[in-house]
């Protein structure tokens, strides 16, 4: 599990925070469902509060586990499905250092103890809950929250499910606080607290029409096209074409000089040419097309797969693509943002060497990747072989040779 820690600014104190509290849906700013760079957006916009931020994520896996964002000042956690990429789960693990407000009063923070008394009070009647013996934790339950509330060993047999008497106070007087608080979406029944209930926990379903995550579909040559939309969109199409398809890019810049060319030896021009070609930059969809600066047709495409340990993360929104490989369209023969390089070499075959693609060391502390090129198409592969980008695009009858694919293909980066 890595952790990357962000800059810390002048920030603000440890519990003086309030959140607007809402149940099945979110906390302060941030809402269940929203993707992850939504999250990053609000993080960026309030820096005096949320100063100290933890990305953590599997690094040799992505996929297995939740991608976490961490706000150690504040104890709570913003939970990530790791393939969509969108918020499960905000979870409160020191409720001591914020102060949610729910209607018109405020639980928790050093001063406003969030116990069960209280939280009964504030929150209504409810069913009786869980008590988890090994944890020695007693879990209640309102729609899309849920408290927990740690037992002290002499007083467990007040938790006897059916038995226990809300609001929970023992026979000393005094009545638990609360170590851990969850919200979830509301929209199912399912219960979300500690442990194994923690996983129950899923991003709200997409509205009807999104286009959050919509399979954008390419065949090896011919154009992409937008599952949803039902756009298609060719090589060789104009920016005009793009603009009627997908409407305004969210950005355009020119292309770097192509200084992967020196590695062509079937390229004639000078090696110092500079490159006119330019971006169209969909970031929320995770695309960029790139058009040649003579003629202003697309001759590339590249898509993104945003994966943490990746220098673009968080520049661009998942790019749910599928790409086929023959004219069956199934699984076995696809590619998509979840198949590994390994796969990908049992789809193609084997292809030639792999150029590194280096992001400068200083910017990136992920390392470098490699760029692997086949006709019509090139993967950038992380270290830990999952696919960070593709690109697509119509192969140059003058490159002959695997390293001459490998040179045009990865010179889309630079």
């Amino acid at each position: 599990m890595l952790q990357r820690p962000r800059r810390r600014y002048e920030g603000t104190a440890m519990g003086s925070v309030v959140l607007d509290l809402q149940p099945g849906l979110g906390i302060g700013p941030f809402s269940l469902g929203m993707p992850i760079c939504e999250a990053f957006m609000q993080i960026e916009q309030q820096p005096n509060i949320y100063d100290v931020v933890h990305v953590k994520y599997f690094d040799e896996e992505p996929l297995k586990l939740d991608i976490v964002v961490s706000f150690p000042d504040h104890g709570f956690h913003l939970r990530f499905d790791p393939w969509s990429q969108r918020l499960r789960l905000i979870e409160i693990y020191d409720i001591k250092r914020v102060k949610m407000r729910y209607a018109t009063s405020l639980i928790g923070g050093p001063t406003t103890l969030a116990t069960f008394v209280a939280v009964y009070q504030l929150f209504g009647p409810t069913f009786p809950g869980i008590y988890d013996k090994d944890r020695g934790v007693y879990t209640l339950f309102y729609p899309g929250l849920s408290f927990a509330f740690p037992i002290p060993a002499q007083y467990t047999e007040c938790c006897i499910e059916g038995e226990a008497e809300l609001p929970l106070e023992f026979p000393d007087g005094t009545t638990p606080v609360t170590c851990r608080v969850c919200i979830y979406d509301s929209s199912t029944d399912k219960r979300v607290g500690v442990g194994a209930l923690m996983d129950k926990a899923s991003a709200p379903p997409l509205p009807a029409g999104s286009l959050y995550m919509e399979e954008v579909h390419a065949k090896l040559g011919p154009e992409l096209w937008f599952s949803v939309g039902g756009q298609h969109i060719p090589f060789g199409s104009s920016p005009q074409d793009v603009w009627t398809e997908l409407g305004r890019p969210c950005g355009i810049h020119q292309k770097q000089v192509d200084q992967m060319v020196i590695h062509s030896a079937s390229d004639p021009r000078p090696k110092t040419t500079l490159c006119g070609d330019y971006f169209y930059n969909y970031f929320t969809r995770g695309l960029d097309i790139l058009f040649d600066g003579q003629t202003h047709r697309i001759k590339k495409f590249v898509l993104h797969t945003n994966y943490p340990g990746h220098s673009d993360f968080n520049s661009y929104i998942k790019c749910n693509f599928v790409i086929h490989n023959s004219e069956e369209v199934s699984a076995k023969h696809s590619i998509t943002p979840s198949t590994k390089w390994d796969q990908v070499k049992e789809i193609l075959g084997d292809c030639g060497p792999a150029a590194i693609q280096t992001q400068g060391s200083r910017s990136n502390p992920f390392g470098s990747t490699l760029v692997y090129g086949y006709q019509n198409i090139a993967f950038e592969v992380m270290k830990n072989g999952y696919i960070a980008t593709i690109t697509l695009f119509q192969s140059n009858p003058m490159l002959c040779t695997a390293e001459d694919v490998v040179a045009y293909s990865v010179g889309i980066q630079l």
